[in-house]
């Protein structure tokens, strides 16, 4: 089976392409570096894109058996700005937009396109259980991903299955949240970011990887689903599991202060600020088995992983 892959480079795609690779899946992972060479002498081939046109690249999505689309620019890569929220719209929306015109004038479509979202659709929910049949949320993030899989959705124009995985906060020590909060921890200044309260959908990194390719082995999985743990957490939760993991204190009596994540995050703040208590209900009903369901056995084995 062949699969296009977009976003391959990043934290979770480069897992996924490993995975797929591992499975003996031909991988074509479109990247605007084309010329690296594939790790380990998987079965992956990079192939040169410009996610803002049309170009010799979507000869790729031409008879391949599924599209996997991960690409989008880095939600806490800088501060928001003007500019840097329209470019992290751009990425996403337009270079969908992009995949599905490749997918239109292809002589054989591919018959699944796997396009990621993000559970901060729904906005901040407080302590309300939310799955699927949620409406939208209001705010930055909520928009983007309304827009986001509007744009997926249209493929389904060509016979195609769209599914769209709503990613929570992935756990992996390489980047994300946890990367960058190990070094705080392990500075014994580790604390509980905002109130405390908000709810932390988090997800082991290798349960993303397989729940984002679970539609390419059910059939029946389409449209969105939530991939986040079935047992999220509050924040102050999540932050005495992590300091317990590291044998570090977490000063779950004082937190990071509203105002200081706004000075130094801006608007991007309200994300962390906020939060919402994801149930994977689809998922787990179509027979998805998380690998790490509980939060203290996942921080273990990543932080246990070379």
């Amino acid at each position: 089976m062949k699969v296009v892959l977009t976003g391959g480079t990043g934290l979770i795609g480069d897992r996924v392409s490993e995975y797929l690779a591992r499975q003996e899946y031909e991988i074509a992972a479109l990247t605007r570096r084309a010329g690296q060479k594939s790790p380990h002498g998987l079965n992956l081939r990079f192939v040169e894109w410009d996610a803002q046109k049309a170009g010799a690249w979507m000869q790729e999505i031409d008879g391949a058996d599924a599209v996997v689309h991960l690409a989008g620019e880095g939600i806490f890569d800088a501060r928001w700005t003007d500019e840097i929220k329209l470019r992290i719209l751009k990425s996403r929306v337009e270079t969908t937009r992009l995949l599905v015109e490749a997918i239109a004038k292809a002589k054989q479509p591919p018959p699944l396109l796997v396009s990621a979202s993000a559970v901060g659709y729904y906005g901040d929910r407080a302590d309300e259980l939310t799955d699927e049949t949620a409406s939208a949320g209001q705010g930055f993030l909520a928009d983007i991903c309304i827009q986001w899989e509007a744009e997926a959705a249209k493929a389904r124009e060509y016979g195609v299955r769209v599914a769209n995985p709503r990613i929570g906060i992935v756990l992996d020590k390489n980047g994300g949240a946890l990367g960058r909060m190990l070094p705080v921890f392990r500075a014994f200044l580790g604390m509980p970011l905002g109130s405390g309260k908000q709810w932390f959908p988090w997800i082991h990194a290798d349960d993303v990887v397989h729940g984002l390719l679970y539609p390419l082995e059910n059939i029946r999985l389409e449209g969105a689903y939530n991939l986040a743990s079935p047992n999220p957490v509050q924040m102050t939760e999540f932050s005495d599991a992590l300091g317990k993991a590291l044998s570090r204190p977490s000063w779950s009596w004082a937190s990071v202060p509203e105002f200081a994540l706004r000075i130094g995050l801006g608007e991007a703040a309200q994300s962390l600020i906020q939060g919402q208590r994801i149930v994977p209900k689809k998922l787990t009903d179509a027979g998805f088995l998380f690998r790490y369901p509980t939060l203290a056995p996942a921080l273990a084995q990543i932080l246990a992983s070379p």
